[in-house]
């Protein structure tokens, strides 16, 4: 049977729970971690700092992005050297704009330009991709982060969209396209396909598809058909 070692693609886990994030870790198919503000707050994460210094106590040896949240570009660029300096495994995540619709492009090259290794976040469109790789320092290692799970939530497939960010990316060595806002497990296997570098996947769906990868469909069969005769039996139904 095929486990989660075998895959090509880079697989990180996408949350903010401490216990979930040392789990997994831990997991030798789990090459990097990933959080952002939204998940933090999930978790009832107060204070970002402290939280951020925990878990790289532990975090050391795997990359993991953790992301500025301001408006103000200059208060950004004093955040994403505050975040990097955190540690070496760390990237510093900044989104394509800010909550206003300005480009965060001139800051981007600006810290890169610096050694500053970025995620850059929110992207969702073609041209966005394209100015990302303009501004990038291609000596300075990166990650590319499209959003395909919310492209696919409008109705279009996202599969030749993120064929299209890899033909962008194209030349520039040292900055992986990743696939965000993973929604199932087959997610994976089409970011593989596409020629995803890394594909971010939240810790429920990283559960499923260490359970359910490679599964033969007649025992799965057979084991749904299980599961509805004991829930049958649980509730006492009769006819």
């Amino acid at each position: 049977m095929k486990s989660l070692n075998d895959l090509k693609i880079q697989l990180y886990a996408d949350g903010a729970d401490k216990a979930g994030i040392l789990d997994l870790y831990s997991k030798p198919y789990i090459k990097g971690l990933t959080t952002n503000p939204s998940l933090m707050k999930k978790a009832g994460i107060k204070d970002y700092e402290a939280f951020a210094k925990d878990i790289l106590h532990t975090v050391t040896a795997k990359p993991i992005s953790l992301e500025v949240f301001t408006d103000d570009f200059t208060d950004m660029k004093r955040q994403a050297l505050k975040i990097s300096a955190l540690g070496k495994n760390v990237y510093t995540k900044i989104p394509i704009t800010n909550s206003r619709g300005e480009s965060s492009l001139p800051l981007i090259k600006e810290l890169t330009t610096q050694g500053v290794k970025l995620n850059v976040t929110a992207i969702l469109t073609l041209r966005q991709v394209a100015g990302v790789a303009e501004a990038l320092n291609p000596a300075v290692p990166s990650v590319v982060s499209v959003f395909a799970g919310r492209i696919a939530d409008t109705g279009v497939d996202p599969v030749p969209l993120m064929r299209a960010c890899g033909a962008l990316l194209y030349g520039h060595a040292k900055a992986e396209l990743l696939w965000a806002s993973t929604r199932e497990v087959l997610n994976i296997f089409q970011a593989e396909e596409c020629g995803c570098a890394i594909i971010t996947v939240p810790h429920d769906i990283l559960g499923k598809a260490a359970k359910m990868f490679g599964m033969d469909l007649t025992e799965l069969s057979l084991d749904t058909v299980k599961m509805f005769a004991k829930d049958a039996a649980d509730c006492g139904y009769k006819l």
